[in-house]
């Protein structure tokens, strides 16, 4: 099954059984616990969890891999320019100096720079497996009835579970938009020029943004038309009551929370650990 990107899809998993509160939960705790942590043990730890997670949902990387791309670039950028920014950033934190080799100026590659620079790098790729998963494995309804029931307004339940709609149907009708624009002879491909391609994205991205405020208004009529907040309650056909294995998931993932906790302030006394020392 070709799985779209921030679409849900429905398969047997023991991630996809899952409450949408729970993992709501779980990501938060996984993605803080990787946050407050400099740590690169505990974000390893964490981001072999997390592929382990992805697999265990049956999300393959074919599926995804266009967001790595992008993430990939982001993340490339992101440690280059720490570097030129930054050079001896690392050798500030870790209190010692030890120069691989010189570059030019101030400009000298040292180890700790290289750790300083991989952790951060690891940071963000442990995070982005746990957000695909929250997006790819979560019913919109489900989850929002799940908030509501630990009382959440309804209607911001609603709102967020129309917002994870949305992304699908955002992403099917700027495709649709691009396969009519390069049918009337707009180039995409990597033959045109970047500033090309660029100028032609924007041809699309203005028929994309009427066609989002035509649904925008369409749904906002069919609400109120249904009489949409006029009550204090409203009834969820897709709520799924924790069972003993969310509980499980919640526990587990605030146990690594809380050990991540007690390794930063009574182990490396710093939310940085020092392999220097």
């Amino acid at each position: 099954m070709k799985i779209k990107l921030f679409s849900y899809n429905q398969l047997d998993t023991f991630v996809h059984k899952l409450s949408g509160l729970t993992k709501l939960v779980c990501f938060l705790l996984l993605t803080t616990t990787v946050m407050l942590t400099y740590d690169i043990r505990i974000i390893l730890a964490i981001l072999i969890f997390s592929y382990f997670l992805m697999n265990k949902a049956q999300i393959k990387f074919k599926q995804v891999k266009t967001m790595f791309i992008y993430v990939g670039i982001f993340l490339i950028t992101n440690f280059i320019l720490t570097f030129l920014f930054s050079p001896t950033y690392g050798c500030e934190i870790y209190g010692t100096k030890h120069v691989l080799f010189p570059i030019f100026g101030r400009y000298e590659v040292t180890l700790e720079q290289l750790f300083y620079q991989c952790t951060k790098f690891l940071k963000y790729l442990s995070v982005i497996p746990l957000g695909m998963i929250f997006f790819l494995t979560t019913n919109p309804s489900e989850f929002a009835s799940s908030l509501n029931h630990i009382k959440v307004n309804y209607k911001v339940c609603t709102s967020l579970s129309l917002t994870l709609r949305y992304f699908p149907d955002v992403q099917r009708d700027y495709h649709t938009i691009s396969l009519a624009q390069q049918a009337r002879g707009l180039e995409m491909s990597s033959k045109a020029k970047l500033i090309n391609r660029i100028k032609n994205v924007v041809t699309i991205l203005t028929p994309l943004i009427f066609t989002t405020m035509d649904r925008i208004e369409l749904i906002t009529n069919a609400m109120e038309l249904r009489g949409f907040g006029k009550g204090k309650k409203r009834s969820w056909y897709s709520f799924k009551p924790l069972q003993t294995k969310d509980w499980i998931s919640m526990f587990i993932c605030l146990l690594i929370f809380l050990f991540m906790l007690y390794i930063r302030i009574f182990v490396n006394k710093s939310m940085f650990y020092n392999p220097f020392i």
